[in-house]
């Protein structure tokens, strides 16, 4: 049985490979990876894993999440997305007890810590890498994301 994280660093391979679909069957569970040119998304059943029953994830281009994005920058001039630069787990503060590093209405220059992205047990911090106020937060703590998935929306100084 593969866990999340082996799925993860599978993920990756497959990403950054020329491959275009991978499948990988065992006696006890069923992964089937498609790409549509560079963006790779994931859905795997956790609770399947952790009840080690068979698993069954489908990888699908996304096509609701960054254009929807997008567009509603190309509406507001003054708006800027920022995106995961990774896959992995969002985490909107470094510990569960903690305050968000940001929420709705803060303020953030370019070294603001914005949030966690956590892959194959490392956590990296993302930064705004732009001077502005949260306009809007696109994720939740603990959520699944793709390299190139929006993340915040900020409004421009």
């Amino acid at each position: 049985m593969l866990s999340i994280d082996e799925i993860k660093q599978l993920i990756e391979l497959i990403d950054e490979s020329t491959l275009d679909e991978f499948e990988l069957e065992t006696k006890d569970s069923k992964i089937l990876l498609k790409k549509n040119k560079t963006v790779v998304t994931q859905a795997v059943q956790e609770a399947a894993v952790i009840a080690q029953a068979p698993i069954q994830a489908a990888v699908a281009p996304v096509q609701a999440a960054a254009p929807q994005a997008e567009a509603s920058a190309a509406e507001d001039a003054n708006l800027e997305v920022i995106t995961s630069p990774m896959v992995g787990t969002f985490y909107a503060s470094a510990s569960p007890e903690d305050a968000n590093f940001v929420s709705v209405g803060s303020k953030v220059s370019t070294q603001s810590v914005v949030c966690i992205v956590e892959a194959m047990k490392l956590f990296n911090e993302i930064t705004a890498d732009i001077d502005g106020e949260i306009a809007e937060v696109l994720v939740s703590s603990g959520e699944l994301v793709e390299f190139g998935q929006p993340l915040f929306k900020v409004r421009k100084k």
